[in-house]
């Protein structure tokens, strides 16, 4: 009997030691740098390639009022439904394009910043032929965006597909976090216990929805290793770096990572051509890591059979808009959309 007491106390002990360990395990060889309007000069003070940890966070950036963890799990079957009823309308008789972009790191706000600074921009430039769905972690938008989560990505997906004409309109899926060296993106808004997404598990989901044409934009560190279970007919996959490289321009100094920067905001507005933006993006950011004395991160591409015809089509369908300007979200102190949008409701 006292041996079977002493392992059971030394079970819980475990446990209780567990739960009170700051943080989280670290995703290995993460990189981050500052990012304005213009790249980082060399000399600053920049991890690369090296870096080995994503920030620590063990729930603090949680906001203090608002919206409890178990309120926003309950209510995001509801969030989604009203995101994808705000959608706009269709434009019939032309392929129209369909932007889903998902944040998945809450401790910095560069991914937020991206995922909402792509709406904006298909939204106002590209005309009524592209609509926007976006998912982010953060805390300062709990309560005005689904969670980029597992569950919640297939159910953008199975909603997008019962609004889009399968054999003419296009799915992009523009995805921005961190990534490690195994191919796993970091998937994450302390406390809540979310699954992370790996290159494997992303196509899993996808295959489960039958769009013709996609357009996947996977923006992290060793994105490459997304592209082979991603390619496949009708199908354009851009990373923002090798399978073995680093990306650069994340961390919490950020506003907008170095592949968000030259796709997003340089290129996309001064071209609607997604396959030449991706040619002008991977040379600026060549000439910015150089200059900042950067291992090459080597952007890929990888081109299905049709896709350029489809974007070309869908290109055809509207005059591109006026350059739109980039502006960062406004930070969780800064916000209190969680507090006023959640005040007076209840959990059931």
């Amino acid at each position: 009997m006292r041996t079977i007491l002493t392992v059971l106390l030394a079970f819980a002990a475990g446990i209780l030691t567990m739960l009170l360990l700051p943080g989280r395990a670290a995703l290995p060889s993460i990189a981050s740098q500052p990012t304005s309007s213009a790249p980082a000069s060399p000399g600053s003070s920049i991890p690369n390639e090296a870096s080995t940890e994503v920030p620590a966070n063990s729930g603090d950036d949680w906001p203090n009022a608002g919206p409890t963890p178990e309120q926003v799990l309950y209510a995001q079957p509801r969030m989604i439904r009203d995101a994808l009823a705000q959608l706009t309308p269709r434009v019939a008789g032309k392929p129209n394009l369909y932007l889903l972009a998902f944040a998945g790191d809450s401790s910095e706000d560069v991914f937020r910043n991206e995922a909402e600074y792509a709406a904006q921009l298909f939204g106002k430039r590209f005309g009524a032929t592209a609509h926007s769905l976006v998912l982010e972690n953060n805390p300062a938008s709990l309560a005005s965006h689904p969670l980029a989560s597992w569950s919640n990505l297939d159910a953008a997906l199975e909603g997008l597909g019962k609004v889009m004409q399968p054999d003419q309109d296009i799915l992009l899926l523009y995805v921005t976090s961190h990534g490690s060296e195994d191919h796993t993106l970091l998937v994450d808004m302390d406390p809540l216990p979310l699954d992370q997404l790996g290159a494997d598990d992303l196509a899993g989901i996808l295959a489960l929805h039958k769009f013709k044409w996609k357009v996947l934009v996977v923006n992290a560190c060793y994105s490459g290793g997304f592209v082979p279970p991603l390619r496949g007919p009708g199908t354009l996959v851009l990373t923002a770096a090798r399978a073995d490289r680093s990306s650069f321009g994340c961390g919490s100094d950020s506003d907008i990572t170095y592949f968000g920067k030259a796709w997003l905001l340089d290129a996309l507005n001064r071209t609607p051509d997604f396959i030449d933006a991706f040619k002008q993006a991977s040379s600026e950011i060549s000439q910015w890591e150089q200059k900042d004395k950067l291992t090459s991160s080597e952007p890929q591409i990888d081109m299905g059979s049709g896709i350029a015809e489809q974007l070309a089509l869908w290109r055809k369908g509207f005059t591109p808009g006026p350059k739109v300007a980039f502006k960062p979200a406004a930070p969780a102190s800064a916000s209190s959309s969680a507090v006023t949008q959640w005040s007076g409701q209840t959990t059931r």
